[in-house]
């Protein structure tokens, strides 16, 4: 099940070899059609398998290794450069194929829009899906410029889905009024400026549920993460998102599926960012596949 039966590309650590009998399959979305400000995170998911080699497989986080747990890295999806429509449907239809198959979705993107086709899939299989969402940005608008598949408009279209009082996001320090507004009104669970401390008094409200967990590395503030294509100031730590990821770890949440996006490396020469983001991945993937 990779995309090129003759790929010779990176593939994220400790990944092995055979889709079969893998309990996770990790892909990369590399879309970054529709975005508002600086273009570069289709460079992200290759990127981020590179610098993975210099981890090591074994956590002192979770006492676990990545030989626990069968990941097989499927490669990037072969997107049609500029058709944001087209970039979706092939997404939504490789997820679809991934759950018939048993296997749990793990993306990296890739801007965020690449979280909607992801979600509409897992929604479809199961019927009852919760959002944990961490991000700067609240992405609750209904357009940009009159585009509806924009970075800008995932979630807004995800609470439309699921309902609203289904999406919870932490960590929000941008957006329009009108998005804030939509928040309050529509019953969704939006939390500005810190991460952890909101979703350890969530996280019990949504134990046993089907959770998909989607991060956006402009989460951290940019002398975390340069690397992104719309920094905010005043973001959260790499350590505190580490807590976070360790905070649903321990919860008793059912992850179906998760993504990490937004990785841009033109930005960071020093590859700080897409370091940080290969970390992440790697507690993600020792926390949630359980």
């Amino acid at each position: 099940m990779r995309f090129d039966e003759a790929y010779s590309g990176k593939v994220f650590i400790a990944s092995q070899s055979d889709y079969k009998t893998a309990d996770v399959v990790l892909y990369g979305m590399p879309m970054d059609w529709t975005v508002s400000f600086r273009p570069g995170s289709r460079f992200g998911p290759n990127r981020i398998r590179e610098v993975s080699i210099g981890l090591e497989e074994y956590s002192p986080y979770l006492d676990r290794e990545l030989t626990d747990i069968h990941v097989f890295d499927a490669g990037d999806i072969p997107l049609p450069f500029g058709n944001p429509e087209k970039s979706l449907q092939m997404i939504k239809d490789y997820i679809k194929t991934l759950l018939k198959d048993g296997k749990m979705p793990f993306g990296m993107g890739g801007e965020h829009l690449v979280t909607l086709p992801v979600v509409e899939a897992v929604y479809e299989a199961l019927s009852d899906v919760t959002l944990i969402h961490i991000d700067a940005h609240t992405d609750l608008r209904d357009h940009y410029e009159g585009e509806v598949y924009s970075h800008s408009t995932p979630v807004k279209k995800i609470c439309e889905l699921i309902g609203p009082e289904n999406v919870y996001s932490f960590g929000i320090r941008s957006g329009m009024k009108e998005e804030f507004d939509y928040a309050k009104k529509s019953g969704m669970h939006l939390f500005k400026y810190d991460v952890l401390a909101p979703l350890k008094t969530v996280l019990p409200d949504l134990s046993g549920k089907n959770v998909y967990v989607t991060i956006d590395i402009d989460v951290l503030d940019p002398a975390s993460a340069p690397g992104t294509g719309t920094q905010e100031v005043g973001g959260i730590t790499s350590k505190e998102l580490l807590d976070a990821i360790h905070a649903i770890s321990a919860s008793d949440v059912n992850v179906v599926g998760c993504d990490l996006v937004e990785v841009a490396p033109p930005y960071d020469n020093s590859d700080q960012t897409a370091i940080a983001a290969s970390k992440f991945i790697r507690e993600m993937l020792l926390g949630f596949v359980k």
